[in-house]
């Protein structure tokens, strides 16, 4: 079978990782790259840099991945779908809910793959935690916590910190559980002198019952990605930025420390560091979008569930101006 045609615009921070991958990922073709900015980390290689969205579906493309700023997520989208070409767009997916959801349509209705590149769902030390958890080896789970924090990334202008950095949350979240949020509340600040919020704190509950909580922030000068799953047997942690999946168990030997043993919880038990392979989640990431072209079984995560995730992220912000939780 011929290698799939890809076409990707943007070709920026992000963009130049797209184009390194789609190079390495079998039964892909990077044939066309477009960005009217050109190619500042020098990328492109033998190919043209081509201005804008419509010379890259011109070049014949199957494929194509969109890494340009949120808000050119939707005409680049619209236009790919109405010239039939299977799209994935990095995160968010849209500037706002009403573009996602017409995203979402346009795909669905021509029979097209559309993706949301989350790519945490990816990282190996959450496909270990989801893959343990969905074996019941914590048993019932009972809270989701994530922490994800660090400096502001210069690179972002167009959208506050729960768009870029808090749907990277929320989509593990409910992916880890297999369960859309009920509710949320959140508490935003802009502490930093741009447009955007630029530290969220959140909490809320899934349809299955699971509480979670959310920090996210471009003020910290550490850099955090931790996701921490707590349930009836203890509490796996995964570290997003190592790839490491740590469990800790709910102790099982008797105390016989009178002051602790009057507390009626669990005590502490043995801790795991599991070893598992360590890809790359980005190559993983598309190599399911090459599997859901070619109709294999795929982990892709689908325009729908960026929607959603979207949806819940707006509901975040919203209860941050009104200072009322918002249900779903």
């Amino acid at each position: 079978m011929a290698a799939l045609r890809a076409g990707l615009i943007g070709i920026g921070a992000m963009g130049r990782h797209h184009a390194r991958v789609l190079r390495e990922v079998d039964g892909v073709d990077l044939v066309a790259i477009a960005d009217p900015g050109g190619d500042p980390f020098k990328v492109a290689g033998d190919l043209e840099v081509l201005p804008d969205v419509e010379s890259l579906i011109a070049a014949g493309i199957d494929i194509a991945v969109v890494a340009i700023p949120t808000r050119f997520h939707f005409d680049a989208a619209m236009k790919l779908a109405d010239a039939g070409v299977h799209t994935l767009v990095e995160k968010p997916i849209a500037q706002t809910v009403d573009e996602g959801r017409q995203m979402t349509d346009a795909f669905a209705t021509r029979g097209l793959v559309g993706a949301v590149g989350h790519i945490e769902r990816f990282n190996p030390a959450l496909q270990e935690l989801r893959r343990r958890v969905e074996a019941g080896e914590l048993g019932d789970v009972y809270q989701i916590a994530t922490r994800r924090q660090g400096p502001f990334p210069a690179r972002i202008a167009d959208v506050g910190v729960a768009k870029d950095l808090g749907s990277h949350d929320i989509d593990l979240t409910a992916w880890v559980a297999q369960s859309p949020y009920a509710s949320i509340y959140g508490h935003t600040m802009h502490k930093s002198g741009r447009e955007h919020e630029d530290m969220i704190s959140a909490t809320g509950r899934l349809e299955s019952g699971v509480v979670v909580n959310h920090l996210v922030n471009w003020l910290s000068p550490m850099k955090e990605r931790l996701t921490v799953v707590t349930g009836e047997r203890g509490a796996f942690v995964a570290d997003t930025s190592s790839g490491d999946l740590t469990f800790f168990a709910n102790g099982t030997f008797p105390l016989e420390w009178e002051a602790v043993s009057s507390f009626r919880g669990v005590s502490e038990g043995d801790m795991t560091r599991f070893a598992f392979p360590k890809r790359e989640p980005l190559r993983v990431e598309h190599e399911a979008f090459r599997d859901a072209v070619l109709g294999e079984r795929h982990e892709t995560v689908t325009m729908e569930e960026g929607l959603r995730t979207l949806e819940v992220v707006e509901g975040l912000l919203e209860s941050a101006r009104t200072g009322q939780a918002v249900t779903f």
